[in-house]
């Protein structure tokens, strides 16, 4: 099986943590150049440092928030000038909880910024390049919330659906430049989305969070939480040649948590 990412240069968003910063492991493991991307420049040069480079890659950072597009665009075409991106895993932290209907507008709006646009912006920035070496991986980390909606996450639900359909129409529109485009959707994992996710039903429930983290994982039927490694290895193989004929999925990683098909 190909996994040989030597020659590729990979962005990962939100990369100072959990799912990204596994992610940008996984992908320099396989031999990719890793940038990664994340507001917090000194956590970022860091985890830029740490990164495996036993196959000659050299590694590096972009401090940006996704929100600010106008700098975020900006960096990301200074970066891509310098070196294309063949390879970006789009991952940003979720939207603060509550029902979908007491919602003020601006949360829709500022969720809408900070996943479907900056995801948007960011293939338009590093799209020449893909398009030049006719070979590209785009992979969005999203929510099991595309196919079964999450309660008390009505914001999140509905942009995250949005980035779901805005994704498999690229990966029609691209797939014949060598270009795929997918999805991956986390289950519950050990990150500090969860942890938020923990504080938000104790707080709701007047349970403790021990008891609401073990009534979670009673809903997965391999019985626990994932580790972030365990969605990155998912978004390392979507990246890698083997993944070549995989496009336009949405990828569960969610230990059976989901009763749909």
């Amino acid at each position: 099986m190909d996994l040989d990412l030597r020659g590729r240069h990979a962005l990962v968003c939100g990369a100072s943590e959990g799912i990204g910063r596994a992610a940008a492991h996984e992908l320099a493991l396989l031999g990719a150049d890793v940038t990664v991307l994340s507001r917090r420049a000194e956590v970022l040069e860091a985890v830029a440092r740490d990164l495996p480079a036993d196959k000659g890659q050299r590694h590096g950072f972009v401090a940006a928030d996704v929100s600010a597009h106008d700098t975020l665009r900006a960096k990301v075409q200074a970066l891509v000038a310098g070196k294309p991106v063949h390879v970006l895993v789009n991952n940003t932290g979720g939207p603060p909880g509550g029902p979908a209907h007491t919602a003020e507008a601006s949360a829709y709006l500022d969720a809408f910024q900070r996943h479907l646009l900056a995801n948007h912006l960011l293939v338009q920035a590093v799209l020449p390049g893909m398009r030049t070496d006719a070979w590209g991986r785009i992979v969005n980390v999203i929510s099991t919330s595309v196919r079964e909606p999450i309660a008390n996450l009505g914001v999140s639900n509905t942009v995250r659906g949005a980035v779901a359909s805005w994704a498999k129409t690229l990966s029609r529109e691209l797939a014949a430049q060598g270009i795929t485009v997918n999805n991956v959707l986390p289950g519950y994992t050990e990150t500090g989305r969860i942890a938020q996710i923990l504080r938000d039903r104790a707080a709701a429930s007047g349970q403790g969070e021990d008891a609401v983290a073990e009534g979670m994982r009673k809903t997965v039927p391999a019985g626990r939480f994932a580790q972030p490694s365990e969605i990155a290895a998912a978004i390392a193989f979507l990246c890698s040649p083997a993944a070549a004929y995989i496009n336009g999925v949405s990828l569960a990683v969610d230990g059976g948590r989901m009763q749909s098909i």
